[in-house]
């Protein structure tokens, strides 16, 4: 689990402030990386939280889906995840796209980072000890 922020993406923030619109505020959430997830999704929750409206759907296939591909919003939003201290830089995704996905309510967590998240950095996870290192 990392803390991460979410918030508006680039090309959304820009239109809010051509348009002389309040621009809602980052939200802090816990996120699970997941290696068997080659997207990132995102709570629901979260994203009406940041007023966004679906920029598309896709089909997903989760292990209870089965076979059997369900349709599911799309939202593209940018993604945060600070570095263990002030001094480091954070992974700053400024456009990503997300499916929605229902995770807070029955597994704690407001969102997964995928795959296509992951492509970007080294992670390291020592099993042994039950500790990961996530660099970018």
């Amino acid at each position: 689990m990392v803390n991460a922020f979410v918030a508006v993406s680039a090309p959304r923030r820009a239109a809010l402030e051509a348009a002389k619109q309040p621009i809602p505020g980052a939200i802090r959430i816990r996120a699970l990386i997941d290696t068997g997830a080659s997207c990132t999704c995102v709570d629901p929750k979260v994203l009406a939280d940041l007023q966004l409206t679906p920029t598309g759907s896709t089909q997903m296939i989760t292990p209870s889906t089965s076979n059997t591909p369900h349709v599911t919003d799309q939202y593209d939003v940018a993604l945060f995840v600070p570095g263990p201290s002030a001094s480091h830089s954070p992974l700053a995704l400024t456009t990503l796209p997300v499916i929605a996905s229902h995770l807070y309510d029955m597994q704690g967590f407001h969102a997964l980072i995928g795959r296509d998240v992951l492509r970007r950095c080294v992670l390291n996870y020592n099993g042994s000890f039950g500790l990961f290192t996530l660099a970018y």
